[in-house]
């Protein structure tokens, strides 16, 4: 990935989106362009124009903490968008080797004692993905809810892939538009987590030639901190679903994230999971090419 164009598209983007009444700022009359003007974001961050605008030029390299900071702040960055920026800083400074993990080989399968602590897990869906939003593994219930990506056995589910390129993502997800969304920030921030995975450049080539509504979604540079929700689910055997998530990395392998849903308890939904894992202890059980557990 191309760092000072990352930064560059970041930043205007950014800046692109908030209004001047949002800093206190009179509109003045007809602007050219959405957003503030960069001489704004310079007066209120306290930086001269000459520097921000090599700052949004994709020149991060050697930009302290206090001037993301106060970039950040003008720019009204949430948690998610600020730590993308310092990733992107430490990236220019060819520093970004101390904010990961040491490079390990990304893994394709699962350990069978991950497998078995999600099959220990009965009453609720729990699945295994990576930041390049493969599901590598699941319980039965994770199984049945996501049967749909388990449809052709000999590809790699994907949930990216999925939402984009598959028609039944737009039944699946009760509001599609959401979903994309949410999609394109977790591979966006993926990217800037690790800005040399080929794996991730493939998927998001694939995925910007095949499909006109991820290349939109791309361009908006969102990123996003996949933690904790609800989601909406339409089922084709039970129907409708509402099920909170929670997300957590694991501290063996910090590139894979475990997700555990869960229905409000008495809830049509609770009553709809249980209908799901009726109907799952009838089916055969389905393993994916990259849901096989690692020898």
């Amino acid at each position: 990935m191309d760092n000072r164009a990352e930064v560059r598209e970041f930043l205007t983007t950014r800046r692109a989106r908030i209004t001047p009444d949002q800093v206190g700022l009179p509109a003045g009359g007809q602007r050219r362009v959405p957003g503030l003007r960069r001489s704004e974001v310079a007066a209120l961050a306290g930086l001269s124009v000459e520097y921000y605008g090599k700052l949004e030029r994709g020149s991060l390299a050697g930009a302290s903490a206090g001037v993301l900071d106060a970039v950040a702040r003008v720019l009204q960055l949430d948690e998610a968008e600020r730590a993308h920026l310092l990733r992107l800083a430490h990236e220019a400074d060819g520093t970004n080797a101390v904010l990961r993990h040491p490079r390990r080989s990304r893994p394709e399968s699962i350990h069978p004692s991950l497998q078995w602590s999600l099959d220990a897990i009965t009453t609720a869906p729990a699945i295994v993905g990576n930041n390049r939003m493969d599901l590598l593994a699941a319980n039965q219930l994770g199984r049945a809810m996501y049967c749909d990506l388990y449809a052709d056995p000999t590809s790699r589910p994907n949930f990216a892939r999925f939402t984009f390129l598959d028609a039944a993502a737009r039944r699946f997800h009760a509001d599609w538009d959401l979903a994309a969304d949410m999609a394109v920030a977790n591979l966006r921030t993926a990217a800037g987590k690790d800005p040399h995975d080929k794996g991730l450049h493939d998927l998001v080539g694939e995925l910007s030639t095949r499909s006109a509504d991820f290349r939109q979604r791309w361009g908006t540079h969102n990123v996003r901190t996949h933690g904790t929700g609800v989601k909406h689910f339409h089922h084709h055997i039970v129907g409708h679903l509402a099920l909170t998530y929670e997300s957590m990395d694991l501290r063996a392998d910090p590139n894979l994230t475990m997700t555990i849903y869960a229905a409000e308890p008495g809830s049509p939904s609770d009553d709809a999971l249980r209908l799901l894992a009726s109907w799952a202890a009838t089916q055969e059980p389905t393993t994916s090419v990259e849901g096989r557990i690692a020898e």
